[in-house]
């Protein structure tokens, strides 16, 4: 099965090697039928400690890496 490959903000970069980055999806309320958007946070691992706070990035599946880290930065300055 191929890996997920998400795109978002980093919101924190205060721990070492690694960056929390916020992903939004949309999708149409089932019922109601309006857009709704909803927010996630995933904690990536950033070996080089390069991500900044504000960045777009795009994250990658990974096999667990700590507690927490199950995703790993692919790319920073991703054009939205």
């Amino acid at each position: 099965m191929p890996k997920r490959i998400l795109q978002g903000v980093v919101v924190s970069d205060k721990q070492d090697k690694t960056v929390v980055v916020k992903v939004e999806r949309r999708f149409t309320h089932p019922l109601f039928k309006k857009t709704v958007r909803r927010t996630k946070n995933y904690h990536a691992h950033d070996e080089a400690n390069k991500c900044k706070v504000g960045e777009a990035v795009r994250i990658v599946e990974s096999a667990p890496i700590s507690r927490l880290k199950r995703w790993v930065v692919l790319d920073e300055q991703v054009q939205s």
